[in-house]
């Protein structure tokens, strides 16, 4: 596990959890330098995406690992974290778990899938391929390039980023990280004294994601954008700015 602090160290600590197949330098590379300039940043890389050559383990694990660290850096205790797709799944297992303390949990527009065994199974068998073999061959390269760019509107650069991230880690890791992610539960009503949970709603996935942040945290605060998945991360200004007041304004909320 990689745990990178940065930032303005006086600032409110505020912990970055990576999406699938993904690390912190990739997923908020196109924000670190505004979220550096106000928060002490801790930028987390997991076990199998962290340039270690383990092999990622499993969800519970890995946060795990982060409590361990937020207890003995912190007393148990930080100001917020967000987490980008999957990396949400560490947010709610941090707050729900309560065996760490967090004012501010940021949930970057998550779908928060769950299932059981034989579905998560499934799912990896037809998804993981995909995640690990469609930047093989040129002539794939140049499609998966042009889809990224046509969904999301990132720039050629930003495109080649992804998918160069993508091609890096093992796809033993990137099938744990997947499968168990589907495995790992969230409890309905979760609700923490002195902890409030945000959502970042990208408008596009649609309303039943909405309505999975209501049923699994206890009145969340939800903002809507109209864009995709996480589109704030790179699909430029238009997205990012408001994106990150929201941020702001969540770290500034009384809990």
């Amino acid at each position: 596990m990689q745990f990178d602090e940065m930032g303005l160290m006086t600032g409110k600590i505020l912990f970055l959890l990576p999406g699938t197949a993904c690390d912190y330098q990739t997923n908020f590379g196109a924000v670190l330098g505004r979220l550096s300039a106000k928060y002490h940043l801790v930028c987390v890389n997991y076990d199998g995406f962290d340039g270690s050559g383990l092999i990622f383990p499993d969800m519970i694990t890995v946060t795990e690992k982060i409590e361990r660290y937020i207890k003995e850096n912190y007393d148990g205790k930080i100001d917020g974290a967000i987490g980008s797709s999957l990396g949400s799944s560490f947010v709610g297992q941090l707050i729900q778990r309560q065996n760490v303390h967090l004012d501010h949990g940021i949930f970057g527009s998550p779908d928060l899938d769950q299932s059981g065994k034989f579905s998560a199974w499934l799912q990896s068998k037809l998804v993981v391929p995909l995640l690990t073999s469609f930047t093989k061959g040129e002539k794939k390269k140049a499609k998966t390039r042009e889809k990224l760019k046509r969904f999301f509107e990132m720039s050629d650069e930003m495109a080649d980023t992804f998918m160069a991230c993508f091609e890096k880690f093992s796809p033993e890791s990137i099938r744990n990280e997947y499968y168990t992610d589907l495995l790992t539960y969230l409890q309905d009503d979760i609700h923490v004294e002195h902890t409030k949970a945000h959502f970042i709603y990208a408008a596009k996935m649609g309303k039943k994601y909405l309505n999975r942040y209501q049923k699994y945290f206890r009145d969340p605060e939800i903002r809507a954008f109209d864009m995709q998945h996480e589109q704030w991360l790179f699909g430029g200004d238009e997205y990012a700015v408001p994106v990150l007041k929201a941020i702001d304004e969540f770290m500034e909320t009384p809990v």
